[in-house]
């Protein structure tokens, strides 16, 4: 299902690194920037979080919600926090049905060998749950600043 901007964001309901549920409709009336990443402790995977672990305060400032999602589980997920000293949840996803409602789930290539994974993803959904961005086959040098600025820009208009 490809999703576009102006509609609203698929709701869901998912544990993070604690075992605790989020549940996106929960975050109405915020900001909410929603990053699907592939996998904990990869290269790509590290930088993307540590970019959002950065601007994290900035974020925050403009009213802003960060939400990581991969398939990886909470164990996963709470070594990968604690090691980087991220302040935002990790979402298990490990059915990846939450990453086929976004539609970042597909097929992908490395040396060759074809398999499917998360597709590097961000959606930045307004405070009344509807898709304001959405930024697919993302680029991880720049894109939290990228999104950050039209965080921003949502809270301004």
């Amino acid at each position: 299902m490809e999703l576009n901007v102006g509609q609203m964001a698929p709701d869901f309901k998912l544990p993070d690194e604690t075992g605790k549920l989020h549940q996106l409709s929960d975050y109405r009336g915020k900001t909410v920037v929603l990053y699907f990443y592939p996998k904990d402790d990869t290269p790509g995977c590290t930088q993307q979080a540590c970019n959002f672990r950065d601007d994290y305060l900035k974020y925050k400032a403009a009213g802003a919600v960060i939400l990581g999602v991969s398939p990886d589980d909470e164990q996963s997920h709470e070594k990968f926090k604690d090691k980087f000293s991220l302040p935002f949840p990790l979402l298990a996803d490990a059915d990846h049905k939450v990453c086929e409602q976004y539609g970042v789930w597909g097929e992908k290539s490395m040396f060759g060998n074809k398999y499917f994974g998360v597709i590097r993803s961000t959606f930045l959904i307004d405070p009344e749950g509807k898709l304001a961005d959405i930024y697919r086959k993302v680029s991880v040098p720049k894109h939290s600043e990228k999104v950050l600025k039209a965080v921003e820009e949502l809270q301004a208009s």
